[in-house]
Order: C-alpha cells, then structure tokens, then sequence
C-alpha cells in the first residue's frame, strides 16, 4: 500500500516518469511505462531489474542493438483484420520496418554468448516473425517508403508507359511554349504548370484565343489564364487513364498484401508486445546509465544498507545546471536492519535532513518499480510491502482541515496500518501545535511504530524525541553534520548521535539583537542550552578530529609514496650499476687481451730485428696507433629523439600537397593537429602531419607533370580518384535544361558522387513549373545509393534546389 494518493508527486518520482517517457522512442513504450507500478513480489522485481540491469550493460558496450523504427502498428493491425480492406504505403512501410527491428533484435540475442543478457534472451520466446511475410513486403514496399516499379509486371508496365507519354507531352508543350514566347503571346520567363492533373501554358489573357486549347484556370489578377493546348489533350488524356490505370493496379497489390498479412495478425500483436517491452527497458536502461545507477543486491526482507546513495533529482539537476562550475550532491550512506528500524535525524534547518528522507522513499519507490538506483557498489536492499509518507501542509478549506489535523490523520492511518513489512516516511514530526503537546503526541505515536517493528526515516527538531531514541531499542539517532564555526550545513549523514538545531547561534550568527537572544538563553533554560552546547562541543571536536585525520592520512599517502619512489629508484640504481659493472668487466677483458697480444707481437719485431732503430721506431708507432684507437674514451652520445610533427609552420592561404600524392590544394585553416584543406571545390580535413608546403616553381611542375600525363593515357586520368575529387564539385546546376538533357547530366553526376564517396550533393533546377525538381526527384528515388531527398534550406533557395544525401 502507498500512502498518500499523490506519493509520487510529493516524492518527485512523477518527474521521473515524464523523463522516462521522454526517453522512449514509440507508443509501444510509453504503454508499458504508464502500467508500470510498486511491486512486492521479491521474485518479479528481481526479473524486473534483471532486465534493466542487463539493458545498461549493452548499451554501455555499444553493441550494434537496433534504436529505429519501433512504431505503434496497432490501428494498422485492425484495419487489416477487415475483410476487403487495404493497408496504404505509409501503413505497410512501418509495418515493414518495426518487423525488421523485431528480428534484428531477436537475432542479436540470439547470437549473442549464452552467459550475456539470459534474463533479456527469455523475452523473445514465441515471439515469431513470419519470413515469407517480410520477403512479400519487401517485394513491395522499398526501403524508402515507395512503391517499388517492379511489384508486378503490369504495375512495371504502366510505369514505363507513363513516363513515355509524359516525355512526349513534354516535348510537344515545349514546341508549342516555344512558339508563342516567339508571338509574344505568353511571358519570356514562363513554364508549363499544372492545373487540375492538367499540364497547361500560362497565356496573357489578351491573347487566349489565339492558342487553340481549354481554358483551366486564370490567375488572381486575370492578366493570365492556363489554357490546355488542343495538340496535347490525348496525350493528357493518355496520362490521365494511365495513372488510374496505375492507381487501380496499385490497390489490387496492396490488397492482396494485406491478405496475406492478415492471418499473421495474432502473432504480430505479441511480437509489438514484445517490441514495446524492449523499448520501455531501454528507456529505463538510459536512466540509469543518466544517473550512474546500479543493481543492488536484492532481499526479500525489509532492509536498508545502501552505500553512497544519491538523491536522483538532485543529482541530474546539479549534472545539468552546474557544468561550468561542477557541484557534487553529498552521498548518503543509509543502514535500516531489523537490529535499528527507524531513523530519528535531527539537526539544523536547511541541513539536509528533508532532502535525506526524500532520498529514501524516492530511491525505494524507484527500486520497487524496477528501476536500478543511484548507489554504490555494494550496497543491499530489501523489499516492503508499504511505504506511508507524511511530509508538506495538507490543510483543506473544504474539510474543515488545519495543518496539525492533517498530520494527526496521517498518523492514525499509519499506527493503523503499518506492520513489519511498512516504510513510514515522516517529515517535521510533531510540529504544527503547541511544541509540549506536539512533542507528546508524537512520542507515542514514535512508541506504536517501534512497538509495531515498522521501518522509518522521521525528522524533528524535539529534544524528547531524541531522548526516547536512545532510551529504546529499534530506533536509533541520526543528525545532518554542520560547521559550528562558519554555522553552514555540511549536508552529511551521521547515525549514532543526535544533532542540535543551532538556533541560538544561528540567531546570535545572523545579528538579531543581543538582549533578544540573552531573554531566549533565559527562556529556554540552562539545561537546554547546556544540551545543545554539549553537541555543538561534540561538533566542533569531531570536525577537528577529521581534520586531523585527514591530514594524517594525507601525509602518510605522501610518505607512502616517496618511500616506494625511493625503493624504485634504488632497485633501479643497483640493477644498472649491476648491468654497467658486467658490460665493463666484460668489454675490459677483451681489451686486455687485445692489449697483451699487441704489446707481444710489438716485442716479438723489436727482438726479430735485433733492436735495429727504424724497425722498432714503426713497432712503437705501430702501438701507440693501436693505443689511440682502442683505448681512447669517447664522450656519450646524445640520444636519438623522435622528430615530431610540427603544424606550427603552416597558415591559411599556403599552397599544400598530401605527401605522396601529386595533387595540391589551398589550406583554409588548421586547429591543433587537424587541418582543413580545399582541393578543387571540396573540402577536405587531413592531419597536418600528412601536408607538405609546395612553392611556385613546384606547383607548375606538378600541373606540367598532370597534362603530360593526361595527354599520354586519357585512361590513368579516369583512375586518378584523388584529382577527380579534387576537380569535382557537389553543386550542379540544371537551370535552363531541357528536361531530357537534365536527367542525363543528373545519372552522371551521381555516379560520380557515389564513386568519389561524396557524402552530400545539390541540384540547381530553379521552380518554374516543377518539371526539372520532378525529374531530377523521380531519379534520385530510384537510386539506392541515394539515403535522403528534400529541399534545401529556406536561406538557400528552398524548393528551387534538391539536397541529396548519399549513403
């Protein structure tokens, strides 16, 4: 049971649901979220954040899981299931590519190690994607939402046909447009539009009887009608029962696809179940990755032990809010056990103490939901059956209601109900009324909840609460840690003592008037004053004694490491003594031998020649040659260091070439290691440690080197990609074109775009009467390379251009 009605209100967990709901990416998900409710079954919520757990971890691996197409087909599904009726394009296109994601991601669990995601892998059991049902749509339906030419031969046929005879209206209108431009009957800057289905001339209204046709439509102003030249009626006529034609093949195809689409309908409601549950886990999955959270060890008792939890609304809005200047929100560390049930916090107002209960009825609720919580490693949770919550004013008007009555309501729903398995949740406990009587009342209702063995989190400011804490077992103090000398919250949690309200000193602190505070000591009496002395005494000495602590912590972690520094660097010395030591002996060694063998063989001449003074001037000359060069100290040599790339030399406007390459360009800018760099009419970004500067005299001998090559074989300039990159541009414009002309320009310039690997292309067809958009529009829908077509930005001509972007 969750008390109150609005719990989730008062507990924040509403803004969690709208994140969650951001977060989805279909109605599918969203459906899912809006079931999603407290469970108490230790078993379901175990699966529950089993599920969300081994989400988290498949996102934070970036494995390639399907994030598209996960659309809501189910008005779809019940048209469909009419006899006689048909699915549009649009309809089968989600249909088409939502059954995609679902066996991508059957397919991917399915692949995956047996050990990874068992808990996710068990979602996909007699979920079925029928194959010859997806090879039907796709024999249809493109990957871009069109019908494709080849659905049927006679749907081919009537393409074909169609595009013939729109070809030889278009040519006959031009001759025709042609000739009355020349008797100055229609404007020089008009084209052919459409009216009515109809392909018409704009004639000036004063000539409209001197081009033979039938009059469609005239403009706003009159000066011009749109008349359909009698020449071209049975080609218009021709076209017109040609796309009916069209238009009735068309539904005769969609109709039998949703025919056979229609006894898959049982089995595809289960695999869209099954497709919104992986979305609402993965919506969840997010959160948690948002809040750092993790799964906690799960009990199916009531239990607390949570390590370095964080309030998650205040943990996002610090992330969010505070990225120039980072703000941490101080974890809690929380422990409710059978041995201390309830949680009695005490301490400053603005210290914290609110934000800690939030903190455990929102993490609890979360954790109850099925989403993993923002704790630490370690940290252990249990199960409740009920969590009561009393925290605000719920006075009413309409009741008859004031504050207090509303907290006495509160408290007798919650000795009323609340047993072992309950979490009560209490906020400024006994306030509201006159403080002797509110701090009775609420000593007995703390009594019945702890003789009730209830688990709680309740914060006061009374000093008999605090007392009756340390007087009975179950319950235990808790206060929010405070600077007694700055009189600021530390926002820490401290079980084990009682903390004091510091309203004298704060009083005193903020300047209120000394007689004023001097007649509160007195009114309070001494043995309160003494009290909140003893713990502010307690405050100052336990801040010292952390200092303290800290600091010798610190400088033991700096002994600790100057030591083990010292123990490095003198292993070190002794293991290159050692090797130096060797190497010497060794290399001494071989010169002595060396040495001996040359002092004998210098004595052995001496004594061959007898002491003869020309011969034993060359033995020793021969020696102190041999003494120079082999027992000579040569001074150590520099080490070789590695020469790094240095950008520093180049600037914009310099002439630079790729090394290896023989093209070059102009750099426009360079940022740290990256520069970019315009070859031809592209753009390229190149590290600037692949760039050569190249001068005058070079580039002319590069450009020499390119027509000498070009003139020698036509052939290696077609494979020389880096200097067609260079010379290709991404714009091209088909402004007056005839239409003919235009698509031929039009199939050329996008093979080259797909063979060069450009990743965007634009056409220049002006708007006129929208032959030459529809032309270049037609083709480019026909081209799989082609991955996107819309118009261009507003600022760059709208619809006057087509933007392309390639696969």
């Amino acid at each position: 049971m969750i008390l109150p009605h609005n719990f989730e209100q008062k507990i924040g967990f509403a803004q969690l649901r709208e994140m969650l709901e951001s977060l989805c990416l279909s109605a599918l998900g969203r459906q899912f979220l809006a079931k999603m409710q407290f469970q108490t079954k230790h078993d379901q919520l175990e699966k529950l954040l089993l599920q969300t757990d081994e989400f988290r971890a498949l996102l934070q691996s970036g494995a390639d899981f399907p994030s598209q197409h996960y659309h809501d087909v189910h008005p779809h599904l019940v048209r469909a299931s009419l006899p006689g009726a048909y699915l549009d394009v649009p309809a089968f296109f989600a249909v088409k590519m939502s059954l995609r994601t679902i066996r991508q991601a059957l397919t991917f669990f399915t692949h995956a190690e047996e050990t990874l995601y068992p808990t996710l892998r068990l979602l996909g059991i007699g979920v079925q994607v029928d194959r010859n049902l997806m090879a039907a749509l796709d024999k249809v339906i493109d990957d871009e939402g069109q019908v494709r030419d080849n659905a049927s031969p006679l749907l081919s046929q009537l393409r074909q046909e169609l595009i013939n005879r729109q070809g030889m209206l278009r040519k006959q209108i031009a001759g025709i447009l042609r000739h009355a431009k020349t008797e100055g009957w229609i404007p020089g800057d008009a084209e052919p539009t459409i009216r009515g289905g109809r392909l018409v001339l704009p004639v000036i209204a004063e000539h409209k009887r001197r081009v033979k046709g039938l009059i469609h439509d005239e403009s706003a102003s009159g000066q011009t009608v749109f008349i359909e030249p009698e020449a071209v009626f049975e080609l218009n006529n021709d076209i017109k029962d040609l796309e009916n034609a069209y238009q009735r093949e068309l539904i005769r195809i969609l109709t039998a696809l949703t025919s056979q689409l229609r006894p898959h309908i049982p089995d595809l409601r289960k695999a869209y179940q099954y497709l919104g549950l992986l979305d609402f886990i993965r919506a969840k999955a997010l959160l948690a990755g948002r809040l750092e959270a993790t799964m906690p060890v799960l009990h199916p008792r009531p239990l607390l032990q949570w390590k370095r939890v964080r309030h998650p609304l205040l943990y996002l809005t610090f992330k969010e809010h505070f990225k120039e200047n980072p703000r941490e929100v101080v974890p809690l560390d929380m422990d409710l056990n059978p041995d201390q049930r309830i949680l009695l916090i005490s301490g400053p107002n603005a210290g914290g103490k609110s934000v800690a209960m939030k903190t455990v009825g929102l993490v609890q609720y979360m954790l109850q939901c099925g989403l993993l919580i923002p704790a630490g490693d370690g940290s252990e949770a249990g199960v409740f059956d009920d969590i009561f919550l009393d925290i605000g004013d719920e006075q009413s008007l309409e009741n008859d209601l004031s504050t207090y009555s509303s907290h006495l309501l509160s408290m007798k729903q919650f000795v009323t109900l609340a047993g072992k398995r309950s979490l009560v949740l209490i906020d400024e406990f006994g306030t509201g009324t006159e403080p002797a009587l509110g701090g009775a009342i609420a000593e007995a209702v703390l009594d019945q909840l702890n003789r009730a063995r209830s688990f709680g989190v309740i914060t006061t400011h009374y000093t008999n609460l605090k007392n009756f804490a340390e007087r009975n077992a179950g319950i235990v103090n808790g206060a929010m840690r405070y600077d007694p000398e700055q009189l600021q919250p530390l926002y820490r949690l401290e079980i084990g003592k009682p903390g004091s309200s510091f309203a004298i000193e704060i009083a005193r602190k903020i300047g209120l008037p000394k007689q004023i505070v001097e007649r509160a000591t007195q009114l309070v009496g001494k043995d309160k004053i003494r009290y909140d002395r003893l713990l502010e005494g307690l405050e100052k000495e336990k801040a010292d004694l952390e200092q303290r602590t800290a600091e010798a912590a610190k400088a033991e972690r700096r002994m600790k490491k100057a030591a083990q520094e010292y123990q490095d660097l003198k292993k070190h010395l002794d293991d290159t003594t050692l090797d130096v030591l060797r190497d010497a002996k060794a290399k001494a060694k071989l010169l002595l031998k060396d040495t001996n063998q040359q002092i004998e063989a210098t004595i052995a001449e001496i004594r061959s020649n007898q002491a003869d003074k020309e011969k034993t001037k060359d033995a020793r000359q021969k020696l102190d040659t041999f003494v120079r060069e082999k027992l000579q100290i040569e001074p150590p040599k520099p080490k070789a260091t590695r020469e790094l790339a240095d950008a520093t030399t180049l600037k914009a406007g310099d002439k630079v070439a790729l090394i290896g390459q023989d093209g070059y360009g102009e750099l426009i800018s360079i940022k740290g290691k990256t520069a970019e760099v315009l070859f031809g009419g592209m753009k390229t970004i190149v590290k600037a440690n692949q760039l050569e500067k190249v001068g005058r005299a070079e580039i002319r001998e590069r450009e020499k080197k390119a027509e000498k090559a070009s003139f020698n074989s036509s052939a290696s300039l077609g494979m020389d990609l880096t200097g067609r990159m260079a010379n290709f541009s991404p714009t091209l414009d088909l402004r007056g074109e005839r239409a003919e002309d235009a698509l031929q320009k039009v199939m050329a310039f996008v093979d080259d775009a797909v063979m060069l690997g450009v990743p965007e292309i634009k056409f220049l067809h002006g708007r006129g009467n929208g032959v030459l958009r529809q032309v270049v529009r037609d083709y480019l829908h026909r081209v799989r390379a082609a991955a996107s077509v819309a118009d261009e930005h507003a600022d760059r001509g709208g619809d006057g251009a087509t933007v392309a972007v390639l696969k």
